[in-house]
C-alpha cells in the first residue's frame, strides 16, 4: 500500500545553530525543509506549507441563576499574527508527482511580518504560539498532517530613555488596633531604572521609618502578572518571582538600603503590545505593619531581552545619588534559593478587596512559562567589582612616609 510506503515524514527549520532550535522576530525569514523518506515509488497529488501565528485567551466561569440552577460562562478571543501559504510540490496540470523510493527534501521559505510580532507566550488561560504546518495529499489514502512550532521573541531594548528613567516613590500608613493609633510607618524606595534583563541584579534603595511601638520587617518582591482578556473582561494570574527579606526595624528606628540585591530570574520578557494577554513585572517593597494591613510601595519594571549598553550615556548605577555601602556587592546569592511566598502574603488588603471583583486574580507556582521558552532567554552577568589598586594612586613624597620601626 501506498501508506506503508512512507517511512519519515517531518520539518526541519535551519538553524545557525545545530543544538539549539532557531528564535525569530519581526521582518526574520523563516527558512527549513520538509523531509520525505519513502520506503518505495509513490504518486502524489501535492505538499502544502500553512504558516501561522494566533494568541488565544480561553477560560470557563461558573454562574448561579438562582438556588437550583447555575450555568458556565466561556470567554475567548483570539489575534491572528500570521497567515502564509506556500505549494512545495504540485503538478502544473493537476496531474501526479511520482516520487522514487529514497529521501526528498523540499526547502521552503518566507518572511514574517514586519509590523511587530508578539512574543510567544504560554499560560494557564493563553498562548501565543507560531507553527508550520505541512499537508502530503496522494490519491486513495488520508491527508498526512504535521505540524512545528517555532519561537518568536520581539526585542526590548532597555537603553531607552522611558527605561533608563529612575523608579522611584514613598508610601506610609498609620499603625492601629480598633480606635487607638500605635504610630505611622513610612517607606521611601528607589531603584536605578525601569527595564531590566533576566540575570541582573537590581540594587534596592530604600528607607524604612519605624514610628510605631514594635518592630517591623521590611521585604522586597518581583512579582509578575499575566493578564488574559476576552469579550471585555479580565482573568489575571499573579506569582512572585524573587523575594528579598531584610532585617527587622525595631520600634521608633530607622533602617536603610544601600543597594539591597534582588537578582531576577530566568523570566519571559514583558509583553505590553497584545490586546489580548499582556504580561507585566513590578518591584514590591513591604513592610507588615502590626494591626493593621501591609504598606507595600509598587515600581514598575520591564523585562527586556537587550541588556544595558556598558558604555552609555548615562551610568547604570545611582550609587552617586547615595552614600552606598558596597556591602551589598559581596552578598552571595545562592544556588537554590527558598521558594517565594505565596502572593496572598504580599498584597495589601485594599489589594484583596479588588481582587474580590473582576479582573479575577489566579495564584499559581506552577511555572511561569510552561513551554521551554526559558532556553532563549539569555542570562546576563555582569563582572564583580575590580580590586583595590596594588599601586597607590597619590604617592605620599619620601620624607612623609612613616618609617619601619625596626629599620
Amino acid at each position: 500500500m501506498i501508506f506503508d510506503k512512507l517511512k519519515k515524514f517531518y520539518i526541519l527549520f535551519d538553524s545557525p545553530e545545530i543544538d539549539s532550535p532557531p528564535v525569530f522576530s519581526s521582518g526574520d525569514v523563516v527558512s527549513g525543509k520538509v523531509v520525505l523518506e519513502l520506503a518505495g515509488e509513490s504518486k502524489v497529488e501535492s505538499l502544502k506549507l500553512h504558516a501561522e501565528g494566533f494568541a488565544k485567551v480561553h477560560w470557563t466561569e461558573s454562574r448561579s441563576a438562582g438556588a437550583s440552577t447555575a450555568y458556565t460562562q466561556n470567554y475567548s478571543d483570539e489575534v491572528e499574527y500570521l497567515n502564509r501559504r506556500e505549494v512545495l510540490l504540485q503538478a502544473d496540470n493537476g496531474e501526479l508527482t511520482i516520487l522514487p523510493a529514497g529521501r526528498h527534501e523540499f526547502p521552503f521559505s518566507f518572511q514574517l511580518p514586519e509590523e511587530t510580532l508578539v512574543t510567544s507566550f504560554e499560560g494557564k488561560h493563553g498562548s501565543i504560539r507560531y507553527w508550520v504546518k505541512v499537508k502530503l495529499h496522494r490519491p486513495w489514502t488520508t491527508v498526512r498532517k504535521i505540524k512545528k512550532e517555532f519561537t518568536v521573541i520581539e526585542p526590548i531594548d532597555i537603553n531607552t530613555p522611558t527605561l533608563l528613567a529612575p523608579q522611584a516613590g514613598n508610601k506610609d500608613k498609620m499603625a492601629r488596633v480598633w480606635y487607638r493609633n500605635f504610630g505611622q510607618v513610612s517607606v521611601t524606595a528607589k531603584i536605578d531604572r525601569q527595564g531590566y534583563t533576566p540575570g541582573e541584579v537590581i540594587p534596592v534603595f530604600a528607607e524604612f521609618d519605624n514610628a510605631t511601638s514594635r518592630s517591623v520587617v521590611p521585604k522586597a518582591y518581583i512579582t509578575q502578572t499575566q493578564t488574559f482578556i476576552a469579550r471585555g473582561t479580565m482573568k489575571q494570574k499573579r506569582s512572585v518571582v524573587a523575594t528579598l527579606c531584610g532585617d527587622a526595624v525595631g520600634a521608633r528606628r530607622r533602617e536603610t538600603w544601600h543597594g539591597r540585591a534582588i537578582k531576577i530570574p530566568p523570566v519571559g520578557p514583558s509583553i505590553l503590545q497584545c490586546r489580548i494577554i499582556k504580561v507585566e513585572y513590578m518591584l514590591k517593597v513591604c513592610v507588615d505593619v502590626p494591626g493593621t494591613s501591609k504598606l507595600c510601595l509598587e515600581l514598575p519594571l520591564v523585562m527586556g531581552t537587550i541588556p544595558l549598553h556598558p558604555f552609555g550615556s548615562r551610568t547604570s548605577s545611582v550609587s552617586s545619588q547615595y552614600s552606598v555601602n558596597l556591602e551589598w556587592l559581596r552578598m552571595a546569592i545562592p544556588e537554590q534559593p527558598e521558594p517565594p511566598p505565596d502572593y496572598n502574603s504580599i498584597i495589601t488588603e485594599e489589594e484583596a478587596e479588588q481582587n474580590m471583583t473582576p479582573p479575577q486574580a489566579e495564584e499559581d507556582f506552577s511555572g511561569i512559562l510552561e513551554r521551554p521558552l526559558f532556553t532563549y532567554v539569555q542570562e546576563f552577568r555582569f563582572r564583580p567589582p575590580p580590586v583595590y589598586s596594588e599601586v597607590d594612586p597619590h604617592p605620599q613624597p619620601l620624607n612623609m612616609r612613616p618609617r619601619c620601626m625596626t629599620c
